[in-house]
């Protein structure tokens, strides 16, 4: 592990120039990706009656699988109907948390482990496998450790050189990390070339004792990375300079943005627009509107996920705007079980509740608006069921729900079938 760099490795380099394949163009492609229709078509039902052309997607779905799961399994998605059928799958442990490449080429997972049931000193994995859009078939490629324990989030660097994930925990050294990965030009995953890890904690005791690096999320610019720290409460900011000017990743001179003690920050999503980002803190139960410039973010709103009078459980989870930026939806664990729904402010990017969608079962983790915007699917981990919900586009409302038996499904990724 001498490539492996510890304890504020800022003067480190890559050793590895990235792939050029699929990684050229990476930008350009990651824009369109989502918005690119399929070449095979399905019916799609208007108004009217009459019938036009639509999308298919490939709808990929990583699960814990200390129970009926295997692994990921795909589907195709028919963005007429909302109809998921079963296609493949692949057998890899604990794969919560999936990322696709622009071109559908290559998909990548964790392995969070050690999970519940495994030794605590057991590192986690990255898993990389090669995918054929056309079949709906993913082939294993390679797996290299996370570095960590626990990881629970994959973002590609904005060149698409490097992949990064967060490790939540770090056994015999508590608090969690992040590492970053080099891609290669065959999808293959090298050794991390850079490991960061956090310290301290927060006021919630079993779960702020230690740092928990949650997500990695690079912003719209491509300048700057923010880590959002759920043991600490703290948004951690580095400027990415892949030239070497820096070395990969340098802290900024504030360091962080403080969130409120307890809050527990978990995930992170910039607006289309570049200027607002919204964060879940998990503790908290909150929603929080930022505004980015120039490498800073700045707390300006924050909104409670619970009803008012709510006395259950609370536990902010995943968090995803519609593709035109026009509403946000966050789940809300505990024992709420539930999507809230917002209406983003065109002028100022605050948000306004508009609805709440039961998840019809327990422990919503992550969802998924399909590229068209017109489907959402959410998964109940501990309910071993996802359902597909009708999206109204006008309104931000969900209706119709179809439900799929799938064992312990956390996370969602279209992407468009050849």
């Amino acid at each position: 592990m001498s490539n492996v760099v510890h304890a504020s490795p800022w003067g480190a380099r890559s050793r590895s120039s990235g792939a050029r394949g699929w990684l050229a163009g990476f930008l350009f492609a990651w824009t369109l990706g989502a918005a690119t229709a399929s070449a095979q078509d399905a019916p799609t039902a208007q108004a009217g009656g009459s019938i036009q052309p639509g999308p298919i997607y490939d709808l990929l779905i990583g699960t814990y699988t200390h129970g009926t799961s295997r692994g990921i399994d795909v589907y195709r998605f028919d963005s007429a109907t909302g109809q998921v059928s079963p296609v493949s799958s692949v057998q890899t442990v604990n794969p919560s948390y999936l990322v696709v490449t622009p071109d559908a080429r290559y998909v990548y997972a964790v392995n969070e482990l050690p999970g519940d049931t495994g030794p605590a000193s057991e590192r986690g994995g990255i898993s990389a496998f090669a995918f054929d859009p056309r079949a709906g078939q993913l082939t294993f490629l390679d797996r290299v450790s996370s570095e960590g324990n626990d990881p629970c989030y994959l973002a590609f660097s904005p060149d698409g050189r490097y992949l990064l994930t967060a490790n939540y925990s770090v056994a015999a050294d508590p608090g969690g990390s992040f590492a970053v990965f080099p891609l290669q030009e065959d999808g293959h995953v090298g050794a991390a070339v850079l490991v960061v890890h956090h310290e301290g904690g927060g006021p919630v005791k079993g779960r702020q004792d230690n740092a928990h690096v949650h997500s990695t999320v690079f912003t719209p610019d491509g300048h700057y990375l923010f880590t959002q720290d759920l043991g600490n409460d703290k948004l951690y900011e580095y400027r990415y300079t892949n030239d070497g000017s820096r070395g990969l990743l340098s802290p900024v001179p504030e360091g962080y943005v403080q969130m409120p003690a307890g809050s527990g920050p978990r995930h992170l999503v910039f607006a289309p627009n570049g200027r607002d980002a919204y964060l879940t803190s998990e503790l908290a139960g909150t929603v929080t509107t930022l505004r980015y410039a120039d490498g800073k973010l700045a707390p300006l709103q924050v909104l409670p996920l619970a009803a008012r009078g709510f006395a259950g459980k609370i536990g902010a989870g995943a968090i995803h705007l519609s593709p035109d930026g026009k509403f946000l939806y966050a789940t809300n664990r505990g024992d709420a079980n539930e999507i809230v729904i917002f209406a983003v402010d065109a002028q100022d990017g605050s948000l306004k509740l508009v609805g709440r969608q039961s998840t019809l079962g327990r422990t919503p983790r992550e969802f998924a608006i399909d590229p068209t915007g017109r489907w959402l699917i959410v998964g109940n981990q501990d309910s071993d069921s996802a359902y597909v919900f009708r999206r109204d586009p006008v309104t931000g409302l969900l209706a119709d729900p179809t439900r799929l038996s799938i064992g312990s499904p956390v996370d969602f990724k279209f992407t468009p079938s050849s």
